[in-house]
């Protein structure tokens, strides 16, 4: 079965930056579309960014500016480089992966990370 497992969460000040990683296994990762979703405790899971196994992106507004999403399809990683980052960026961020040809955070994800804490204060 696959598995994917996230790191790099922390804690940060208002303005400061955060490398998450995600490493994959069990599955032909180039083939699957990746994502970063993230979550607070009371509130539903919200995608932040997706990415293909082309490479083509897709974000979140509030995040577009702020974070760049990549893969490397030899390693079987997935990163999101967070900078800027706000009191409202604070979440749970989890990686998922999803067998699918239109790459998008609002399609249904198959595989998913235990999760990383990051928490940005102001």
């Amino acid at each position: 079965l696959a598995q994917l497992a996230e790191s790099g969460g922390g804690s940060v000040q208002t303005g400061g930056s955060l490398r998450l990683s995600c490493s994959a296994s069990g599955l032909t990762y180039a083939n699957y579309c990746m994502a970063w979703f993230r979550q607070v405790p009371g509130k539903e899971r919200e995608g932040v960014a997706a990415i293909s196994g082309r490479g083509a992106r897709v974000y979140e507004d509030s995040v577009r500016e702020r974070f760049t999403i990549s893969r490397d399809n030899v390693k079987a990683t997935l990163d999101l480089q967070m900078d800027s980052l706000l009191p409202q960026d604070t979440a749970t961020y989890y990686c998922a992966a999803a067998w699918t040809y239109d790459c998008d955070f609002s399609r249904n994800f198959e595989f998913w990370g235990q999760g990383t804490q990051v928490t940005v204060s102001s």
